[in-house]
């Protein structure tokens, strides 16, 4: 299966609409296949987010670095994940986060005003974007709430909503998007199994 195939496919799952073949040539044309290498850089902080980009294959995180130098690990991104600073896309602000490839990455990515245009022309990909934008709230959301939960309940939630996390990133990953050290992820995870 293509690339463009697997992306045409996910659009019309999320949106639960077809898409017709012009709209269809209309992504192909304006999408561009992008290969990332690991540990390459999509964004990084200060720059400004152009693009946005659909993951065919690989996986990313989203990060930021505190005075001291500690990564503050804010997403992990995987196959059928979307990759971009919104704030920074869409305002054309400097970003404060860096995102970058944790396995070679193949990416479709596109430009704000290509994304604007697809919104106006293609009904199932704006379907697919209202849809989109009702989960990332709930799990902004999700992830604000986190804060006032125990270790074990941060751990509890990560294993309910995202069990695949544990198979497909390392321990001290998982232990920065929670918030905890890699030790206090070690002793939950231990008492987990017991």
């Amino acid at each position: 299966m293509s690339n463009f195939e697997a992306f045409f496919d996910y659009i019309q799952e999320i949106s639960g609409k077809l898409l017709s073949e012009d709209d269809k040539h209309l992504l192909r044309t304006h999408f561009k296949s992008r290969k990332l290498r690991r540990r390459q850089y999509f964004l990084q902080e200060g720059d400004i987010c152009k693009y946005i980009g659909f993951i065919v294959k690989g996986s990313a995180r989203t990060f930021t670095l505190d005075e001291r130098g500690r990564e503050h690990i804010l997403k992990l991104s995987m196959e059928n994940w979307w990759l971009t600073d919104f704030e920074s896309f869409y305002l054309l602000t400097p970003s404060r986060f860096n995102i970058e490839a944790l396995e070679e990455l193949e990416i479709l990515q596109s430009t704000n005003a290509e994304i604007e245009d697809f919104l106006k022309h293609i009904p199932a990909f704006s379907a697919m974007s209202n849809v989109i934008s009702q989960n990332n709230t709930i799990a902004a959301q999700k992830r604000m709430q986190a804060i006032n939960y125990s270790a074990e309940e941060r751990y509890e939630e990560l294993v309910k909503t995202y069990p695949y996390f544990l198979q497909r990133f390392p321990q001290n990953m998982i232990a920065s998007y929670l918030g905890l050290s890699s030790e206090t992820l070690s002793r939950i995870k231990k008492n987990a199994s017991k």
